[in-house]
Parts: structure tokens; C-alpha cells; sequence
């Protein structure tokens, strides 16, 4: 069985993650998009090594920086990291915050297959005329899809178009259907009340900016599309270019890390079957424990 253990940013997925490991005899599998980098570390709050107890951890620092990730890409090498975890008889854990690479793996979903023609030509009209005629095009043809991608997202918006465009049939919102699993899975969700999650990511952000993330991100290089998303980053880049104070830069990513917390707790909240749990509960581990022996009860047998 798969344990998933998520939640928004700041709550605690990792230190969980190690524990229910250390009682599963498990292994993690990382589910957060902007920790698949290479050097991506202190933006990320990516574990160190010596801070994994030993805990053998899958796709993490697997991507250089330049590289565009795909969800595709990652369920097929996350259902990889299971297949090879489950067959040597231990128990995958995957952690994370990116709620599409979560479903990608954990809900029964085909991704569609690509058009490479169709592709070409919505990318070379997304590159010279940008992606408002492109979701306007999107909104005629499928205004769900539209609505749920918005008009800035060219990269989704110019896949949206390819798949309708290659099935014939509407993209909806391109999330993965979360009516079956793809192997029987317990989910450990983890939040905290919103005010005291505000306070941890705001201090999270500036602790960040202590710990060297302008020299790291310095250090990097071009960032690929996928990698230039990570928050930090981009405001610690503008900050070398001096459009950003530090203090107007760690204010922009404190501000962002605050509403990418809340689209996570509204992704994981659809979750049918999820345990949550209070991020500061000192009984959250044995909690989660019984909440995964009871779905592994339930669970059909293999």
C-alpha cells in the first residue's frame, strides 16, 4: 500500500514523512516539483543528507536546472520508485506539496499523448502574439478548462489545446479523474490554523534569504521554464539585478509562499478518505499509524 503524506507547504510533511518511514520500514518518494532540482535546496527546504536518518529517498535532485519538468514524465519514474520500493518488501511514502504530481501518481489517470505538429505550432504562436488570443481560443472551445488554467499560463494553456485538438474531446480541467486509486493508498493530510502558518511561512521565507538562497540562486545559472517558477528565486535573481530591494524581494516571496499555501489546502481538501491531522499534535504520528492499518484492513488484497 501507498501512504501519501501532504498538506500545504510549512506544515511538517517531511519530519512526518521520516517517522512514519522509521515505524513502516519504508522509503520516500519525493512529490514536490521544485524539489526534483539539482541545487535547488535552501528555496526548497529539500532535506539535507545527513538529516534523512538514512531513509532512503527517490527523485530527488534528478533534474538540472535548465531541464522543463512534466507531469507525465514524473508519474511514470514516482510509479517506478513504488513498483521497485513494494517489490523488496517495504512500504512507499510519498511527501510532498505539488497536488498534481500527488494525483498523477496516487489516482488512476492516463495522461494523452502529444501532438508533436499541433505542439510546434501553438508554441510558435504562444512565443509571437502570447497566450491572450490562445486563451481566448481555449475559453470558446472549453471555458472549464480556461477557467481553471487562467490567461497567463501559456504552457497549459497551449497544452490544453493540443489534447483537444488530439482527442477531440474537452480537457476539462486536466486534473486526474480522483474517483479510484491507482493502488489502495492512505492519505495523511497535515494542516495548521491559518494564522499560525502565515507566521512559520513568513519566518520560513526569511530564514531562507539567512541561510545564503541569493547565493544559491546566484550560483545556478539559467533557469529552465519549470525551475524559474520556484518562489525565491525569481525575487532573489531580481534582487542581484538590483530591480528588488531584499527587503521588497523577501516581502514578494512571503507574499507568494502565503497564496501558494492556500491553492494547496484547497487542492488537498478534495481528497475523499484523507486523515488530518493538526500539524502541532504531539500525538499525530500514532494517529497516523492507526489511520494507515485501518485503510490497509479495508484495502483489497493484492
Amino acid at each position: 500500500m501507498i501512504v501519501a503524506v501532504v498538506g500545504a507547504t510549512g506544515t511538517g510533511k517531511s519530519a512526518l514523512s521520516l517517522d512514519l518511514a522509521e515505524r513502516l520500514d519504508g522509503e520516500i518518494v519525493n512529490a514536490d516539483a521544485m524539489q526534483l532540482y539539482r541545487g535547488m535546496d535552501i528555496g526548497t527546504a529539500k532535506l539535507p543528507l545527513d538529516e534523512r536518518r538514512g531513509i532512503a529517498h527517490h527523485l530527488l535532485d534528478v533534474l538540472d536546472v535548465a531541464d522543463e519538468a512534466s507531469v507525465a514524465d514524473y508519474q511514470t519514474d514516482a510509479r517506478a520508485a513504488i513498483d521497485d520500493i513494494e517489490s523488496r518488501g517495504r512500504v512507499p511514502i510519498l511527501v510532498g506539496g505539488s497536488g498534481l504530481y500527488v494525483s498523477s501518481v496516487i489516482y488512476d489517470f492516463q495522461f494523452p499523448g502529444t501532438d508533436p505538429v499541433a505542439r510546434e505550432r501553438l508554441e510558435a504562436e504562444l512565443s509571437q502574439r502570447g497566450p491572450g488570443l490562445l486563451f481566448q481560443r481555449l475559453a470558446e472551445v472549453d471555458p472549464a478548462a480556461a477557467a481553471s488554467i487562467g490567461p497567463s499560463n501559456g504552457r497549459r494553456i497551449v497544452r490544453a489545446l493540443e489534447v483537444i485538438e488530439l482527442t477531440g474531446q474537452p480537457f476539462g480541467s486536466g486534473l486526474p479523474s480522483e474517483d479510484a486509486f491507482w493502488r489502495p493508498t492512505s492519505i495523511i493530510g497535515l494542516q495548521s490554523p491559518r494564522e499560525l502558518l502565515v507566521h512559520r511561512l513568513d519566518a520560513r521565507v526569511g530564514q531562507m534569504w539567512a541561510d545564503g538562497l541569493v547565493s544559491e540562486a546566484q550560483g545556478l545559472g539559467t533557469l529552465g521554464v519549470t525551475a524559474a517558477r520556484a518562489i525565491g528565486y525569481a525575487q532573489a535573481l531580481d534582487q542581484l539585478a538590483g530591480e528588488l530591494t531584499e527587503r521588497e524581494a523577501i516581502e514578494q516571496a512571503q507574499a507568494l509562499t502565503r497564496r501558494y499555501a492556500r491553492r494547496q489546502v484547497g487542492w488537498f481538501r478534495r481528497y475523499p478518505g484523507t486523515c488530518w491531522l493538526d500539524a502541532d499534535d504531539p500525538t499525530r504520528l500514532m494517529t497516523a499509524m492507526d489511520a494507515i492499518a485501518t485503510r490497509a484492513a479495508e484495502a483489497p488484497s493484492a
